[in-house]
């Protein structure tokens, strides 16, 4: 899929946020010539937030200080959610973690939210191997540091980037007590009702296509658990057998527990 980057950025941004000069120079990306490419994407901006268009009125950004994000943290639930318990925040007192494959975010704000309403002292690291979508991530830090509200603040404080191969990356960071795997899958034809945003990610990103090495990489470097998270129905990811599992309506959380007392 075609990709540029837009030929100018509003007059609105932070200091901190990326110049047009500095994205073609960080992404290798061509500047647009036209509005919006035939058949491709364009990265620039909606209104101060660096966002991915498949066309004018498609973009994909993220927030951390509004919208689904925001909405998530206030009604999100708390430590008994299933995603919540599938990583352990019923049961340890503080921890650290991995997000491997970060994507768009929103599962490792929920992980900074939860840990910064608790007081916990444990971060959460963001790995994502698209470069694209890293700098989507790194803009909504960038934004989140100066949000109105102090709490966005603090969850965001508690949220570091690396952009990499995760599998190459696991080895080289701090251990974390837990390592979260969502990995993309390729979508079946019968749920071609996704959205036309996120249809174009799909197809920018790809499936992953090394999702067993990143398991076996992750159980090696993890120190409590790793936690897998899989559409209900699917079969585990090929490798060792999860030692627990945690149900929601329509995903699974594979559990792969480091403990000679598998406990969830």
């Amino acid at each position: 899929m075609k990709l540029c980057l837009a030929p100018q950025a509003p007059d609105t941004l932070l200091p901190q946020q990326k110049t047009v000069t500095e994205l073609q120079a960080q992404l290798q990306l061509p500047l647009c010539t036209e509005a919006f490419p035939s058949n491709g994407m364009q990265l620039g901006w909606q209104q101060n937030r660096l966002a991915l268009f498949s066309d004018p009125k498609t973009a994909i950004d993220i927030d951390f200080c509004s919208g689904k994000l925001l909405h998530r943290l206030k009604f999100g639930g708390g430590k008994g959610q299933p995603l919540a318990k599938a990583v352990g925040f019923h049961k340890y007192e503080d921890f650290s973690i991995i997000d491997a494959t970060a994507g768009l975010a929103g599962d490792s704000f929920v992980f900074a939210s939860l840990m910064a309403k608790h007081a916990f002292s444990g971060s959460v690291t963001l790995i994502e191997r698209h470069p694209v979508v890293a700098s989507l991530i790194e803009d909504a830090l960038i934004r989140g540091q100066q949000c109105a509200l102090p709490e966005v603040q603090s969850i965001v404080g508690k949220m570091q980037l690396h952009c990499g191969a995760a599998a190459k990356l696991l080895p080289k960071l701090p251990a974390a007590d837990v390592i979260y795997l969502d990995p993309m899958y390729p979508e079946k034809k019968k749920k071609a009702a996704v959205k036309k945003g996120m249809q174009a990610l799909q197809q920018l990103v790809g499936p992953d296509q090394d999702s067993e090495i990143l398991l076996q990489a992750a159980l090696e470097c993890a120190l409590k658990r790793v936690v897998v998270k899989r559409p209900k129905g699917a079969p585990p990811l090929k490798g060792p057998q999860p030692s627990a599992s945690v149900q929601s309506p329509n995903t699974r959380y594979d559990l792969y527990i480091k403990s000679a007392k598998i406990t969830i």
